[in-house]
């Protein structure tokens, strides 16, 4: 990650006002946000003169539960170049309807203040970035629109974790949604779609679109060669296979079928070692399940990890990342994996297909751990073939850095807003 406490460098274009929903929390310091985004914010204060944050306020007992690493905001070297503009947790009805009529007042306010407009969208109620669109539109101004996945295709392949009434009201609130963000996309100047999934879902209706990649990787990240040649070296020798994954276990990550897609290629006779790092709601359910079939011997959920060094290392140390990712979404693990010269291997999609065009990545059908564990064991035959995979994975890593990702942004944000 970026250093948070180094001077920014001087910018070359003028105020800038995202609308987000990040969190944003008290602390005993004060305000605060997550790690990446802290260091989104300085990479963006070294663009724009000034840069205004919208994000959702949160009480601490409307956090959600997940692992987050918090940042005083005072404490980042930008700091005096950061503005923050506090909206309200507000995604149901009654209370966005409630909080609406203000919180545009604001937005208007801090729209008119602003060189340069983003919005983040997102949801419907409680989407303030929606809003802040609704109000550039009224005082005829540009903005950009940026999806960072397609929400309504989550909330598709959520519905059955879901209670009955809400199943209900995603079931009427999903069309309008629809509706809504395709005419907010044509509305903007300049369309940022993060991967291919994204993009696919709302270029159409975007008359300036654009693939964007949302990423904290640094070029010092990258896999040294000498690591690199080991990993060949070991994997020539018939080593076990080292396997990893990295990223919160929740349903859209599909940790069952990862654990069914190991087991299969241990069952096919694959001596292996895979491990998850991270933490979720499916944990303990997870865990269960490895220990029920029979697989704490292949397979070790490690929790989560917050030190980056340690990722980093494990990523750097397996030979394949397997995921099996159940809805189009943009995660950023598959580029922090390439960086580290470990080939990505998992459910097909867009976004995953676009990071490997070149190679790098082999993809599977959907919901078919089955296949994928063949695939796993095909490359544990073939050690030339996956020796192959690993170079052409650490040369695609090299198309993803954080200096660089964020120079193309800011270039369309201010070039076209």
């Amino acid at each position: 990650m970026s250093d948070l406490t180094a001077p920014a460098r001087e910018p070359t274009a003028g105020s800038v006002l995202f609308v987000t929903a990040v969190r944003l929390r008290r602390g005993p310091q004060g305000l605060q946000i997550d790690d990446q985004t802290a260091a989104g914010l300085c990479r963006w204060a070294e663009h724009f003169r000034h840069v205004t944050f919208g994000g959702i306020l949160i009480e601490r007992e409307k956090e959600e539960q997940t692992s987050v690493t918090w940042i005083d905001v005072r404490d980042l070297a930008c700091h005096d170049r950061l503005s923050f503009v506090e909206l309200p947790f507000a995604y149901k009805i009654t209370s966005f309807f409630k909080q609406y009529r203000a919180t545009r007042r604001r937005l208007a306010e801090e729209i008119r203040k602003a060189d340069h407009l983003c919005f983040t969208l997102g949801y419907l109620f409680g989407d303030w970035a929606g809003v802040a669109a609704l109000e550039a539109i009224s005082q005829n101004r540009r903005y950009a629109a940026w999806f960072d996945r397609v929400e309504h295709d989550i909330l598709r392949n959520e519905f059955s974790s879901f209670s009955f009434p809400r199943r209900m009201k995603e079931r009427l609130t999903i069309p309008v949604m629809i509706a809504y963000h395709r005419y907010l996309t044509r509305r903007s100047a300049v369309g940022l779609f993060q991967g291919r999934d994204t993009y696919n879902a709302y270029a159409r209706y975007s008359s300036n679109p654009n693939v964007i990649y949302d990423v904290h990787t640094q070029k010092t990240d990258r896999i040294p060669a000498a690591e690199l040649q080991a990993k060949l070296e070991r994997i020539a020798s018939g080593g076990p296979l080292r396997i990893c994954y990295a990223g919160r276990m929740a349903p859209m990550k599909g940790p069952e079928d990862w654990i069914d897609s190991i087991g299969h290629a241990i069952g096919v006779g694959v001596t292996l070692k895979a491990r998850w790092l991270g933490d979720g709601p499916l944990f303990d359910k997870t865990k269960a399940n490895v220990h029920e079939k029979g697989l704490d011997g292949g397979i070790v959920l490690e929790g989560y990890v917050s030190d980056r060094a340690t990722l980093f290392s494990a990523l750097r140390d397996s030979d394949l990342f397997v995921f099996c990712h159940k809805t189009p979404e943009s995660p950023r693990c598959l580029i922090e994996a390439l960086v580290c010269g470990c080939p990505i291997v998992g459910y097909r999609s867009a976004y995953p297909e676009g990071l490997v065009e070149e190679g790098g990545g082999v993809m599977t059908p959907p919901h078919d751990p089955k296949a994928l564990g063949q695939v796993i064991a095909g490359h544990d035959a073939n050690r030339p073939a996956l020796a192959e995979l690993l170079r052409q994975a650490a040369r695609a890593g090299e198309r993803f850095d954080e200096e660089t990702v964020y120079a193309h942004r800011a270039r369309l944000v201010s070039d076209f807003t």
